[in-house]
């Protein structure tokens, strides 16, 4: 599989990233920024990576092309992505994310940041045609400064300095995701009692979309005797949140999300079409749904704002929440962060499970949103799922295909395959776009059966 960009950033085998695949990009990156005036030489980058043993080799190979332009390296060691995201916005510097976020150890990735965040999916169309037109760089004497977050640490003290978390003892699982010790930090801050759990000197892929099974049965037993009021966790970078109840069991992503929309008050709210159909009955707005990937999170959410809406926030399925607004909250104005964020939808869930005082079993049980869940099929051949893709196309098709699922009412092609079913379940089909991989979603009365179902399906098709 060559490296690519997917839903967020650009991702590889780690053998196919080291070296020249990384400084091209990089290069291409930085000139791209130049050529929009978003950069100029002897500016800053700042720089930050995951736990990963390969992130060191490609921060090397990242400096190594940021000195070639004559720039400067503010490197802020590991760090979670948002901090990163946040720090250079204030500085309006451009940023570089070494991540492979939630894949396996075998490879990793790298997130751009412009100055005024996330890159779009145009910006990443720029840098591959920018890498092809690449000739090759001179040496040059690499200048880095470390640099430190003590802004995004604050800002979350800050926002949650009422202490509404105050009585709480929350587990943080710390696994390998750099999110673990300021997630202790901001915890403590807003009140609670963190108890760290599993820390690990090993890279772990925690994928807080799909949870592994043996991940659900540590935080069980983890919970198991009334430990805990809730478990928090995050991915590889930090940029998706993982929250768990008193019982251990995990809440989804889009329901942090649609917590935090209405923690915030926000008043246009967009989110990926995997997100959970009855949300929008929960928000005082209609939910603007888009395809599923930072980008046209973000694509939106600058739309609206063009459209001079107010109090825009935007989540993905996997939690991962962003603002493109000013948001008051305590005794901090949340500036715009248009990158996933995992603190504030761990912070704000939490917060409003206490205010509303429920545990938050019961506080989420109160929603009263269709059973989801979500699967993936790991070395699913590329060319078999796109060809499988092209199969269920054709209407006919994929009702042969879903014979025994019933009859199929509703189709959505706005990313992948969504169909909408005679009983009001949902089974969503999406090949990853960076990985050989296969997702399914689904919602239903009995939604952890359905989604074994349609696995077995696709398993007979690999």
């Amino acid at each position: 599989m060559a490296a690519k960009f997917g839903t967020s950033g650009l991702r590889g085998l780690v053998e196919e990233l080291v070296g020249s695949v990384t400084q091209d990009h990089t290069l291409a990156f930085i000139k791209h920024m130049k050529a929009k005036r978003l950069a100029k030489s002897g500016g800053k980058i700042f720089v930050a990576m995951d736990f990963r043993a390969s992130s060191p080799a490609l921060r090397k190979d990242v400096a190594a092309a940021i000195a070639a332009e004559d720039m400067r390296e503010i490197f802020l060691g590991e760090v979670p992505t948002p901090a990163l995201a946040f720090e250079a916005m204030a500085k309006k510097s451009a940023a570089i994310m070494i991540t492979g976020s939630h894949i396996p150890a075998d490879r990793n990735g790298i997130k751009f940041y412009r100055p005024d965040g996330e890159i779009t999916k145009a910006d990443e169309k720029a840098i591959v045609a920018g890498v092809k037109k690449l000739k090759p760089a001179q040496a040059a004497t690499e200048f880095s400064t470390e640099g430190q977050v003590a802004g995004f640490i604050e800002r979350n003290r800050q926002a949650f300095s009422g202490k509404p978390l105050k009585g709480l003892c929350i587990g943080v699982y710390q696994h390998s995701t750099v999110a673990r010790d300021m997630l202790m930090d901001v915890l403590e801050a807003a009140g609670a009692e963190p108890i760290p759990l599993a820390r690990s000197e090993t890279f772990l892929p925690v994928d807080t979309e799909a949870v592994s099974d043996e991940t659900l049965q540590l935080l069980k037993g983890w919970c198991s005797g009334g430990a805990f009021d809730a478990i928090v966790s995050a991915d590889g970078d930090g940029d998706r949140p993982l929250v768990a109840d008193e019982n251990g069991a995990v809440l989804r992503g889009d329901f942090l999300g649609l917590i935090t929309a209405r923690f915030l008050k926000a008043q246009v709210v967009v989110t990926p079409i995997t997100s959970n159909s009855s949300l929008d009955a929960h928000l005082p707005h209609k939910t603007l749904r888009t395809k599923v990937g930072s980008p046209f999170v973000i694509e939106a959410m600058m739309k609206a704002k063009k459209q001079k809406a107010r109090a825009i926030a935007g989540f993905e399925a996997n939690g991962g929440f962003f603002t493109a607004s000013k948001f008051k909250l305590g005794r901090a104005v949340l500036s715009p962060l248009p990158t996933r964020d995992c603190f504030l939808p761990i912070l704000a869930t939490l917060a409003s499970a206490k205010k509303a005082k429920k545990p938050l079993s019961i506080f989420a049980a109160s929603f009263a949103l269709p059973e989801a869940c979500a699967g993936r099929l790991e070395n699913f051949a590329i060319e078999k799922s796109t060809s499988l893709m092209k199969q269920l196309a054709e209407p006919a098709k994929a009702a042969a295909f879903f014979k025994d699922f019933g009859t199929i009412k509703k189709r959505n092609t706005t990313d992948g395959l969504r169909l909408t079913f005679a009983g009001g379940e949902v089974i969503h089909l999406r090949p990853s776009g960076n990985a050989p991989e296969f997702r399914c979603y689904v919602e239903a009365q009995d939604a952890k059966s359905l989604l074994a179902r349609a696995m077995g399906l696709l398993e007979s098709h690999r």
